[in-house]
């Protein structure tokens, strides 16, 4: 992750602005100007952690928008403590020390961004935990909280997943609206084929083993089996293999962490899980902050 890019840094300053970070008025009626502290994030529940280079971002971009608070930070964690590691309850995960008023402005930001990316990094690795050993893997979606995909994208890798499409423009994926606009499946992938830059592969969302059969007769190069149960999975992988074709193989739809070690022992290459971005739930961290004493 480039946290310094462009895209990140609007995102964390938006972040900033949105909660007026610069005008905290409580901070500043209560606190010495000259206080520096030291804060402490601690997991209030194992987790897997995400998003601990927001951490020194936040201070900068915070510097930039208020130069009465700049100063020297400093943000350590423990050797073993990293991006994608699983940390115990109660476990230290970072520690900053900055200008107290700095700390206090920026606390919610932190912990709000480190909660949602450690939350996804977490629920990515129960899944991926799930399938272990069945050579699938574990993909996420486009279903993202707008303007935090990248974010989001990343959590997952933290968390042992794997990216799918990243946009529209990454490549071609045939869906039912597609198909049904673009007057079926035959049509469809005749114009993909025609059209298509060189090197793109045309993956095909199919529902039924009607739908499978001719999207393999129309040159699918991918499959994503949408909404089918693990048996009928199985079957489908049957029929792709029984021709001979090594082509990828997704399952999509009513994926869950009950049942997802059975759709990977249908022998599919990918399972997509929306709710790894749309429904996961932030992991409890927390910011315990110390006057430093010289």
């Amino acid at each position: 992750m480039d946290w310094k890019s462009r895209r990140i840094e609007a995102i964390l300053e938006q972040a900033l602005v949105e909660d007026k970070a610069t005008s905290d008025v409580t901070t500043a009626v209560t606190i010495d100007p000259s206080l520096r502290a030291s804060a402490t994030i601690i997991a209030k529940q194992d987790c897997v952690v995400s998003g601990l280079g927001c951490i020194p971002r936040f201070l900068e971009i915070f510097a930039q928008l208020d130069k009465r608070n700049s100063g020297r930070y400093e943000v350590v964690s423990h050797p073993e403590i990293f991006e994608g590691v699983r940390v115990k309850k109660g476990q230290a995960i970072a520690v900053i020390r900055h200008n107290a008023r700095v700390i206090l402005a920026c606390e919610r930001v932190i912990l709000n961004l480190m909660q949602r990316m450690s939350g996804i990094s977490t629920m990515t690795r129960q899944y991926v935990d799930a399938i272990a050993g069945t050579g699938a893997r574990v993909l996420d979606t486009r279903k993202t909280i707008p303007g935090l995909r990248t974010l989001d994208k990343y959590a997952v890798r933290c968390g042992g997943g794997e990216n799918h499409r990243l946009d529209l423009s990454d490549g071609i994926l045939i869906k039912n609206n597609h198909i049904s606009l673009g007057g079926g499946i035959v049509k469809v992938l005749e114009r993909a084929h025609a059209l298509r830059t060189p090197g793109q592969t045309i993956d095909i969302e199919v529902r039924t083993f009607d739908e499978l059969e001719t999207a393999l007769d129309n040159g699918a190069e991918s499959l994503l089996l949408d909404n089918m149960s693990p048996a009928e999975v199985k079957k489908a992988v049957g029929i792709v293999r029984g021709r001979g074709l090594t082509i990828p193989i997704e399952a999509s739809g009513g994926i869950l962490l009950e049942n997802i070690r059975k759709y990977a022992l249908a022998g599919v290459d990918y399972i997509s899980v929306g709710a790894l971005t749309h429904s996961a739930i932030a992991a409890d961290l927390s910011m315990k902050i110390t006057a430093e004493i010289y």
